[in-house]
C-alpha cells in the first residue's frame, strides 16, 4: 500500500493505448466472439454506405497468412485534412477514438456503428492494418503497426490495375469491358471508388487468432438477408473451397424462408410488413410465418445490428400480435368461450419472425448494441403490425383458423406443464428431500463454488462419486438418453422422469421462469461418453439447455467435460492423450516397443483415481464453456439435427463428417 498518493500516480493513455490496455471494454473479450467482432466492426462500416446507397458490394477474404480483408465499392474513406486532427480523414478514422462520419446527420442517415470507435478499435488491436482508398482516380494508401501510422502514400491508379481490381471484383468480363474509368462512370453512373481494409489480429492479446470460416459466414447471409439487394462475398484462401456469394432480393421474406428450411408452415405465405416513419425518421420491416413446430424463432435488428436481447422493437412487435390475434378471434367467434384470451406466449409458439428497424438516431444500451431504448418504435411496430395483421386475417380466415387452433393447443399444453410442476413441486415437499435421490451433492452451499456433474450411466456415476471432491463437486447419473426436447411440448417435457431429476437438481426453473440467481451450481458439466452414444446424449442435453435454460449458458454455467481418449503407458510412464492427433506424439515421446495404449470409449472403464486425475481435478482437467455466439446459428444446428427434416439432417452431418470426426468436445 502506497504510503502517498497523488497526481504523480494518475497516468494519461493517449491515442490508441486504452484500448490495448483494456481491450474488452470494446470488442467485450479477447476470446474468438471478440476476434471475430473485429471482422464485423469493418464489414459494420461498409454495410453502412449499403444503407446509404453508395454500395452494393462487400468483399470478405481470410488470406492465407491468416489475415482479414474486407473490401467495398462505397464512396471510400474522405483522404482531406481533417482541421481538428491536424491529420488526414483516414488517419484520424483509423487512430482516433470517437471519430467518424456517424456522428453528424448528413453522411449517414441510419448507422450501425454510431460510437464511432468500431475501425479505430480493429487497428488497435492489430499487429499490422493496411488501409487502401480508391476516390477520384488515385489510390491512397496508409500502413500500420499496432495502430501508429506510416505515412500516407497517394499515386495515380493505372488502367491495367484498374482492370485487374474490377476483373477480382465483378469477373473477367468486367476486365473486358471496362475499357476506361470515365466510360466505367458513364455507363454505371458511379465512381470508381471503394475501400479496403486488411488487417492481422494481435496474437498477444487474442487467446487464438484463427478465424472460424463459418462463424464469419453465418453472419455474413445474415446481412445480406437484412440489405436486400446487397451483394456480399466471402472467400477462404487458406483452403481450396469455393467462395460463397450472398444476395436476397427478397430480403426478410427469404430470411424467414431460410429460418424455416425443414418446418412445415401452417400458411403457405410469409407475411411481410412494411412502414416508413418520416417524422421519426424510422423505417420499419417486419416479416413473419407461422410452422407446426413448438419453438418461437424470433430475431430483432437496428441498422442491422442484431440486438439480441430485444427491445422497444420487440416489445411492441409481441403486444400487437397477441392483441391482433385475440380480437381477431374474438371478432370471427373462433372461441368457444367468449372471455378466453390467449396470452403472448400462446400465440408465439411454432412463430418465426424477424424484426428489422432502420432510424437514425437509436439510443442502444450500452456499447455491445444488445438492447434497443428508443420509446417513440414501440409505438410504430405496434401500430404497424396490429393494423397489417388484422387486415391479413380478415382476407384469409383459414390462416387464421390454423393459427388460432395452434395457440389454443399451445394454452392447453401450457396449463398442463403448470399443472405436472406443481404436481412435482407438491410430490418433493411431502418427501424427506427437495432433491433428487440419486443426487451425489456436495457440501458447499455457495453455487459459485459449486459445481455438478452430470454423468451418463450409474458405472461412469460410480466413478465419479468414488472420484470427487465431495466438498464441492456433485454427481448426477441420468440413466440413459433424455427426451428429445426438439420435438416435444413443454407438457410432456416436464413429465419425463430424467428431466425432472435435472430441474429439481438445478433449481433454476425454466423457461420464462429461470432465474441463473437460484442456479444451485455455478459450473453444470456434461460428462459423456467419448462413442456415438455418448456423443448423441450430449447433444440431447445441450439441446434441453439451450431451448429451456438458455440463460445458464448465457451466464457461463454450462460447460463439457473433456476426458481423456486414450492411455499411454510403459512401466511407470503414462500419458494422457485427449486427441486423435496427439497419439503419435505421446508414443514417439515413450517409444514403440512395450508400449500399451488404452482406449477409453466410456467412463466407467476408468477408475475413480484415474478420472479424477484426468477429468475431475481443476488443476489438470479441461473445460470446455459452452457459449451462444451466434443464436440463429445455434437455432439453425439444433433444428437441422434434433428436428424432424431427415433430410436436412442427413445432409448436414454428411458435409460435415469430415470436421466431426476430429470435434474436441
Amino acid at each position: 500500500m502506497l504510503e502517498t498518493y497523488d497526481a504523480s500516480h494518475i497516468t494519461v493513455l493517449e491515442g490508441l493505448q486504452p484500448v490495448r490496455e483494456r481491450p474488452a471494454m470494446y470488442i467485450g473479450s479477447t476470446d474468438t466472439r471478440g476476434l471475430h467482432h473485429l471482422v464485423y466492426e469493418v464489414v459494420d462500416n461498409s454495410v453502412d454506405e449499403a444503407l446509404g446507397g453508395f454500395a452494393d458490394h462487400i468483399w470478405v477474404a481470410i488470406n492465407e497468412d491468416g489475415s482479414c480483408t474486407v473490401e467495398d465499392n462505397g464512396r471510400g474513406i474522405p483522404v482531406d485534412r481533417v482541421k481538428k486532427t491536424g491529420k488526414s480523414a483516414i488517419e484520424t478514422v483509423l487512430t482516433v477514438l470517437h471519430a467518424g462520419g456517424k456522428f453528424d446527420k448528413q453522411s449517414y442517415q441510419v448507422s450501425g456503428g454510431l460510437h464511432g470507435v468500431g475501425v479505430s478499435v480493429v487497428n488497435a488491436l492489430s499487429s499490422w492494418l493496411h488501409a487502401t482508398v480508391y476516390r477520384d482516380g488515385k489510390v491512397y494508401e496508409m500502413h500500420f503497426v499496432r495502430g501508429k501510422a506510416a505515412e500516407l502514400v497517394v499515386r495515380e491508379e493505372t488502367k491495367e490495375e484498374m482492370q485487374d481490381r474490377f476483373a477480382v471484383r465483378y469477373g473477367e468480363r468486367t476486365r473486358k469491358g471496362l475499357a476506361s474509368r470515365e466510360a466505367f462512370i458513364e455507363a454505371h453512373g458511379k465512381e470508381l471508388s471503394g475501400t479496403v481494409i486488411s488487417f492481422m489480429p494481435d496474437p498477444t492479446i487474442f487467446e487464438t487468432v484463427v478465424f472460424d470460416y463459418d462463424v464469419l459466414a453465418h453472419r455474413l447471409r445474415e446481412l445480406a438477408f437484412l440489405n436486400a439487394g446487397l451483394q456480399i462475398r466471402i472467400e477462404d484462401r487458406r483452403t481450396e473451397g469455393e467462395p460463397e456469394v450472398f444476395r436476397f432480393d427478397g430480403g426478410l421474406r427469404e430470411f424467414v424462408v431460410y429460418l424455416n428450411e425443414g418446418k412445415e408452415p401452417i400458411h403457405p405465405d410469409v407475411l411481410w410488413l412494411q412502414r416508413t416513419d418520416p417524422e421519426n425518421r424510422t423505417e420499419v420491416e417486419v416479416a413473419l410465418q407461422y410452422t407446426q413446430s413448438y419453438a418461437e424463432t424470433l430475431y430483432t435488428y437496428v441498422n442491422s445490428v442484431n440486438t439480441r436481447e430485444g427491445g422497444t422493437h420487440l416489445e411492441g412487435f409481441r403486444s400487437a400480435i397477441t392483441r391482433a390475434i385475440n380480437a381477431s378471434a374474438k371478432r370471427n367467434n373462433l372461441f368457444k368461450n367468449k372471455d378466453l384470451t390467449l396470452r403472448g406466449e400462446d400465440v408465439r409458439e411454432g412463430l418465426t419472425a424477424v424484426i428489422s428497424i432502420k432510424l437514425a438516431n437509436p439510443q442502444f444500451e450500452g456499447q455491445t448494441k444488445m438492447r434497443l431504448g428508443n420509446s417513440s418504435v414501440r409505438g410504430i411496430v405496434d401500430s404497424l403490425v396490429y393494423a397489417s395483421l388484422s387486415e391479413y386475417f380478415e382476407e384469409n380466415p383459414a390462416s387464421l383458423r390454423a393459427i388460432v387452433e395452434k395457440g389454443l393447443l399451445a394454452a392447453k399444453a401450457r396449463e398442463a406443464a403448470k399443472n405436472a410442476r406443481d404436481l412435482t413441486r407438491r410430490k418433493t415437499m411431502l418427501e424427506s428431500s427437495h432433491l433428487p435421490g440419486k443426487l451425489a451433492d456436495c457440501q458447499e452451499r455457495d453455487p459459485a463454488k459449486s459445481e455438478i456433474y452430470i454423468v451418463e450411466g450409474d458405472s461412469a456415476g460410480g466413478s465419479a462419486k468414488q472420484g470427487r471432491d465431495r466438498k464441492f463437486q456433485a454427481i448426477l447419473p441420468l440413466r440413459g438418453k433424455i427426451l428429445n426436447v426438439e420435438k416435444a411440448t413443454q407438457h410432456k417435457m416436464i413429465k419425463n422422469a430424467e428431466i425432472q431429476t435435472l430441474m429439481a437438481a438445478i433449481g433454476s426453473g425454466i423457461g420464462e421462469q429461470l432465474d441463473p440467481e437460484r442456479a444451485r451450481y455455478h459450473r453444470i458439466i456434461l460428462m459423456t461418453d467419448a462413442d456415438v452414444d455418448g456423443a448423441h446424449i450430449r447433444t440431447l442435453l445441450l439441446t434441453f439447455f439451450y431451448r429451456h435454460m438458455a440463460g445458464l449458458i448465457e451466464n457461463g454455467y454450462v460447460y463439457i467435460a473433456q476426458p481423456p481418449l486414450y492411455r499411454v503407458a510403459k512401466g511407470k510412464q503414462e500419458r494422457w492423450v485427449y486427441r486423435d492427433e496427439e497419439l503419435k506424439a505421446a508414443i514417439k515421446e515413450l517409444g514403440e516397443k512395450n508400449t500399451v495404449i488404452q482406449r477409453y470409449k466410456g467412463l466407467g472403464e476408468m477408475n475413480a483415481g484415474q478420472l479424477w486425475s484426468t477429468t475431475m481435478d481443476p488443476k489438470t482437467r479441461v473445460l470446455k464453456q459452452i457459449r451462444i455466439e451466434d443464436a440463429m446459428f445455434a437455432n439453425e444446428i439444433f433444428e437441422k439435427l434434433m428436428g424432424d427434416d431427415v433430410a436436412a439432417r442427413k445432409d448436414f452431418i454428411t458435409r460435415h463428417a469430415k470436421e466431426v470426426s476430429n470435434l474436441d468436445i
